[in-house]
């Protein structure tokens, strides 16, 4: 069975990095299990963070409880007794039997397991550095000051990845450029190295820019390759988010795997892996 960990493509290794935590499709976001299974794998897995109403962060992608967990109402609004009484959603809108996790949580699920090399857990802020208030960065530095070297930090708000880098000194960071009207931006100007250049100068310490695949490819039609020119200024590339492993998304994952993206973000990584295995041994035989 495929481990949904990569595809090697030409000499080259692209990531597939589990989005919210799935490894395959139909699979329950943010669960420990995953979260467990992926780091003892060596694969890359994320996860998003919402601040809560105590001073902290749940471990949730949406503003709001209603459609991901058994809860109602903004997470912002919600207790940490509140948040730890509610169940995660599956993929059918089902309660599970796995509770929401806070970001205490999840250190302590990090301090205690095993990971092998090249394992990696990014951390997706989905708040602003205006939203953050003292409590939740101590918060965050508690829970992860000590497993910082197994993580990745990133988000939309360069200045939010910027506060929490400075509370927790040598924490890998990333940052994704796409937002804000960024995207829309750039594709009426086509000034894609000024794109480039504001997204280094964002956050010059980023290793990693998560960058929206539609962007990556509409670059391209213009003849324009975003993945070797964030190569060329020393940065790794992350394309988001392939969705489903089926044959309408194989030809964009061709074009990113020919692009040689570092990464590429997938709710599906075992069937996307799969999938491209599938075409290169069926172009193989008729070759």
């Amino acid at each position: 069975m495929s481990d949904g960990l990569f595809i090697e493509r030409d000499g080259f290794r692209t990531m597939l990095k589990w989005h919210r935590g799935h490894k395959q499709a139909g699979d329950i976001s943010f669960t420990p299990d995953r979260i467990t299974e992926g780091m003892a794998l060596g694969a890359s897995v994320e996860i998003d963070l919402i601040c809560h109403a105590v001073g902290g962060l749940a471990v949730l992608h949406d503003e709001v409880l209603d459609k991901a967990t058994t809860g109602q109402g903004p997470v912002r609004a919600a207790s940490v007794d509140q948040l730890r009484n509610q169940f995660l959603r599956d993929h059918d809108g089902q309660p599970s039997a796995h509770r929401v996790m806070l970001i205490d949580d999840l250190g302590r699920i990090l301090a205690s397991i095993s990971h092998r090399a090249g394992a990696v857990l990014q951390l997706d802020l989905k708040e602003k550095a205006s939203d953050l208030t003292q409590q939740d960065i101590d918060a965050f530095v508690a829970a992860i000051g000590p497993v910082r070297e197994r993580v990745i930090l990133s988000a939309g708000d360069a200045k939010a990845v910027s506060r929490l880098a400075e509370a927790l000194p040598g924490l890998p960071l990333g940052y994704d450029p796409c937002h804000g009207g960024a995207i829309e931006r750039l594709m009426e100007s086509g000034d894609f190295v000024a794109f480039i250049d504001d997204a280094v100068a964002a956050i010059p310490d980023a290793e990693m820019i998560y960058l929206d695949h539609e962007a990556v490819l509409f670059a391209e039609d213009r003849g324009f390759n975003m993945v070797a020119a964030f190569h060329a200024a020393g940065k790794r590339i992350d394309a988001y988010t392939i969705n489903r492993a089926d044959e309408v998304s194989l030809p964009r994952v061709l074009r990113l795997l020919a692009l040689k993206c570092d990464q590429i973000t997938t709710d599906d990584p075992v069937g996307l892996q799969a999938l491209i295995a599938l075409y290169d041994n069926q172009r193989s035989m008729a070759g």
